[in-house]
C-alpha cells in the first residue's frame, strides 16, 4: 500500500493517528500490517485471480501486501528454485503475517522454510490433501481447505441431461488432481451416475482414452488442467482443453471452477476462490490482532454457485426446462 505523501510530511504520533483516524489497523510498532501471501501457480491463472480478489477486499485498504508467484502450473521442476527466492522475500519483508494458496506452496515452501518461524502466523487456503498430510494445524499454522461441490454438480448436469448415466474425471497429475481423485473414491458411490477417473500428463494420455470418450462416456468432469503438454510439450491452458474435447467429442463437460464455465464448459456448481482468499484472509486478520493460532480452527468451503453456460447448452442441442434454470447464474462463453 502506497504512503499518502501528505502523511509522510507529518510526525510519527501524527501518522499513527492520521491512520487511526481512517480506521487502518496498526502493529504495535504503529505501521500497518504486512501480509506476504504465496501464491503456487502464476499470476494470471484464473483460480489466483480469484484468490487475490478474495484477500484484497479483506486486507487490501488496512495492509502492505506483496504477492509472490511460484508458476508451479507450468513449471514444476522449477517451483522448489521459487519456494527459496519467496523464503529470501519472507527474509526481506518480516512480514506480519502469511497467506499460502494451494499445495505446492505448502509442500514446498511452508515446510521446509516457515516451521522455523513459529511467531509468524501462516494461513492457508486453496489446500487439497488432507491437512495432517503437512502436519497442519500448528501453533503457527491454519487455514481453509479446497473441496469441490461434485455432488451437487453432477446433480445439476443430470437436471440439464437427463439421459446422462456416466462421466469420465479428467485432471491433470499434480497434487490437487491426485486429491480430487481421493474425494471421487470417498464420495462416488452417492453420485448419480457412474464414474472412472483418469490424471493426464499430456494430450496424448487424452487420446488413449479417446474409445471410453467416444463410446462410454455421456459427459466428461474436468478439473484444473493447466500445463497438460501439448503435441510439441508445450503447456495447454483449460482453454485450449476445454476447446479441444468439445470439438473433438461434442459432448458435456462439467467443470470443477466457474472460469471452467466462463471459457466453455456447461455447467458446475463452484467453489470459488474468493470464498478462499476471504476466508484465509480474515482468519490471518485475527491472528494479527493477537489471536493464538492454536484458537482458529482450520476450516472448509462451503459455499456453492449454479453456474450455467447458454452458448455450451446452445451448442449442444439442449432444451432445459425453465425450472432447472432456477437461481442458476447464466453466461456465455468467452469469446475466442
Amino acid at each position: 500500500m502506497g504512503v499518502n505523501p501528505i502523511i509522510r510530511l507529518l510526525r510519527v504520533p501524527e501518522v499513527v493517528a492520521a491512520f487511526l483516524l481512517i480506521g487502518v489497523p496498526l502493529t504495535a510498532h504503529g505501521a500497518p500490517y504486512r501480509v506476504l501471501v504465496v501464491m503456487s501457480y502464476e499470476q494470471d491463472n484464473p483460480w489466483c485471480e480469484e484468490i487475490k480478489q478474495g484477500i484484497d477486499s479483506v486486507l487490501g485498504a488496512t495492509s502492505d501486501l506483496t504477492y509472490f508467484y511460484m508458476d508451479t502450473k507450468v513449471d514444476l521442476a522449477g517451483g522448489e528454485t521459487k519456494a527459496r527466492h519467496a523464503y529470501a522475500l519472507f527474509r526481506q519483508l518480516r512480514p506480519d503475517g502469511v497467506i499460502t494458496v494451494d499445495d505446492n506452496a505448502q509442500r514446498m515452501f511452508v515446510l521446509p522454510y516457515l516451521r522455523d518461524h513459529p511467531d509468524t502466523p501462516v494461513m492457508f487456503s486453496g489446500v487439497n490433501a488432507e491437512p495432517e498430510a503437512y502436519g497442519f494445524p500448528t501453533t503457527a499454522v491454519s487455514g481453509i481447505l479446497e473441496r469441490g461441490h461434485i455432488r451437487e454438480s453432477l446433480a445439476l448436469a443430470k437436471q440439464l441431461v437427463p439421459t446422462l448415466q456416466s462421466v469420465t474425471f479428467l485432471a491433470r497429475t499434480s497434487p490437487s488432481g491426485r486429491a480430487l481423485q481421493r474425494q471421487v473414491e470417498r464420495e462416488s458411490a452417492g453420485y448419480l451416475a457412474k464414474t472412472s477417473f483418469h490424471l493426464i500428463e499430456s494430450i496424448d494420455d487424452v487420446a488413449k482414452l479417446d474409445e471410453e470418450l467416444r463410446h462410454r462416456s455421456d459427459a466428461f468432469y474436468v478439473d484444473s488442467m493447466q500445463g497438460v503438454k501439448d503435441a510439441q510439450g508445450s503447456p495447454m491452458s483449460n482453454k485450449d482443453i476445454i476447446q479441444l474435447l468439445t470439438e473433438r467429442y461434442r459432448k458435456p463437460i462439467i467443470g470443477a471452477n466457474q472460469y471452467h464455465v466462463e471459457q466453455g464448459a456447461l455447467c458446475a456448481v463452484v467453489k470459488t476462490g474468493q470464498e478462499q482468499g476471504r476466508t484465509a484472509a480474515r482468519m490471518l486478520q485475527q491472528a494479527m490482532k493477537g489471536t493464538p493460532v492454536t484458537d482458529i480452527p482450520v476450516v472448509t468451503n462451503h459455499k456453492g454457485k449454479r453456474v450455467i453456460n447458454v452458448s455450451a447448452m446452445r451448442s449442444l442441442g439442449l432444451r432445459i426446462k425453465p425450472i432447472a434454470l432456477l437461481g442458476a447464474t447464466l453466461i456465455k462463453s468467452d469469446p475466442d
